[in-house]
């Protein structure tokens, strides 16, 4: 590498430097592992509700006699969770970007593992009629705004933390406990399905109040984020970071929703919907789809980190461009593949749906994500954008019975391939954030630091300028 410094983006990184360190704070590894947990925690409870709507309720909270019916209003009732998680987001940003990112990351694990512990406990339709749909779809909106305020928290709380060079990798850590938490809840549906009736479903609901109570105690023991801290030092935390964000970084929060929704909502076609399909054409068992997704969510655990890290070396849009490209590829070939009906053909196309595409793209987002907005304005740009893509996500299971309904498996197709490029367009349209310029400005600050004295009096610290953070902003 030539020792020309390059195109400087940002002439104060050096000063930045000094009181966020390029190698990051003494707290970068716990940091990461207690956001990984506490997201492990809440994927845990809103996962555990898909599988749950795919397989019980539409017998379950809804009328047993139309089974079409019953599997449409259960995943209406999944999509109002996924509808309302925009406002649990505006919420956890604002707080998150008001009072600190550690408070959030707290309050919504506790409110999440509350209403998970409820739905265990709600009386079905045999028992109270129509009143059993709407007390789950009470205790489903509840889980949504949780959920909605989780992920922004956790991410920029990590993102703040972690060193220059890798905040792929450790965001990466965090998005990690998500397929960790859908391993974990497909094991207990799994485990609990000898149980029979509703104890099938209600056991892994129940189970969830053991993990709340020990992630709560390990995010006690996360140390706010340095950087919020710095800006509540001197004064500049954001009076107002929703209109803020939605004034100067609308781009951003628009680039970033279309992102987001290949991600999650070719998710919802190609595991939640899946689900269902296969049952409804009676390709396999459930022990074989819960067997698979289990597989996948096994590998993602290192597949997501493995994507994050793979954007330290090579930069955040190169490594999002394949994952959509692969999700425009993938769409035809899932249902040829799952429609074979045979075990391992339908394992694989799990492994493959969620291991190789979605996690190709949970993996980026993190790091991603965060770049895209100015720090005293970045919990609420980047969970507003993150969240807003759920309300599309939450409803795609019910778009894609109703296509499926309507014109057959190829409906659904069509509709993952739709999703995958609007995510290839909006690859192309987002400014690059770690690319080689900002990555070897690093790494020529890092070798001016290495050989630097000591110096008797400190750079006055700055917040006005982040490495990467702001980068992108138009």
């Amino acid at each position: 590498m030539t020792e020309r410094h390059p195109p400087v983006r940002d002439p104060h990184l050096e000063e930045v430097a000094h009181w966020h360190p390029i190698q990051g704070t003494p707290e970068k590894k716990k940091v990461a592992i207690g956001c990984s947990v506490g997201a492990t925690i809440e994927t845990y409870d809103f996962i555990g509700f898909g599988i749950a709507a795919a397989l019980y309720f539409n017998t379950a909270f809804f009328p047993a006699d139309d089974p079409l019916s019953g599997t449409l209003l259960s995943f209406a009732t999944l999509g109002i969770g996924f509808a309302v998680r925009p406002l649990g987001g505006i919420i956890g940003g604002y707080l998150g970007d008001r009072i600190g990112r550690k408070p959030v990351l707290v309050g919504s694990l506790l409110l999440m593992g509350i209403a998970t512990v409820l739905i265990g406990c709600l009386p079905t339709y045999q028992q109270v009629g129509i009143w059993a749909g709407i007390l789950l779809v009470l205790v489903r909106v509840v889980q949504g705004l949780a959920f909605g305020a989780e992920w922004g928290g956790a991410i920029l709380m990590c993102f703040e933390h972690a060193p220059w060079r890798k905040k792929g990798l450790y965001t990466g850590i965090t998005q990690a406990g998500f397929p960790v938490g859908l391993l974990l809840a497909n094991l207990a549906f799994l485990a609990s399905v000898p149980l029979g009736g509703s104890w099938a479903w209600r056991v892994p609901f129940l189970l969830s109040a053991i993990l709340i109570v020990v992630g709560i105690v390990i995010r006690l023991k996360v140390e706010e984020s340095p950087e919020f801290e710095e800006l509540k030092e001197e004064g500049e935390i954001s009076k107002n970071p929703l209109v803020e964000v939605l004034r100067d970084d609308w781009r951003n929060i628009l680039r970033a929703f279309c992102l987001r929704i290949t991600e999650t909502a070719g998710y919802a076609v190609s595991v939640t919907f899946m689900l269902s399909y296969i049952a409804a054409e009676g390709l396999a068992d459930r022990s074989v789809t819960l067997t698979g997704t289990m597989i996948a969510a096994g590998i993602g655990i290192f597949a997501t980190t493995y994507w994050g890290a793979l954007t330290d070396r090579i930069g955040r849009r190169p490594v999002y461009l394949l994952g959509t490209v692969l999700h425009v590829l993938w769409a035809i070939p899932l249902f040829l593949v799952v429609n074979t009906g045979a075990a391992v053909a339908i394992i694989v196309a799990f492994v493959i749906s969620y291991a190789v595409l979605q996690n190709s793209l949970a993996g980026v987002q993190g790091a991603w994500f965060s770049e895209l907005f100015a720090t005293k304005t970045r919990t609420t740009g980047a969970s507003l954008a993150y969240q807003m893509s759920a309300v599309v996500s939450g409803f795609t299971p019910l778009i894609a019975t109703w296509l499926y309904s309507q014109v057959g498996w190829i409906g659904p197709a069509l509709l993952f391939g739709a999703y995958g490029l609007l995510g290839l367009v909006a690859t192309l349209a987002t400014k690059e954030t770690w690319g080689r310029v900002e990555r070897d400005e690093v790494a020529v600050l890092e070798r001016a630091l290495a050989t630097e004295a000591a110096v008797p009096n400190p750079p006055t610290r700055t917040h006005e300028h982040r490495p990467t953070a702001d980068s992108a902003t138009d």
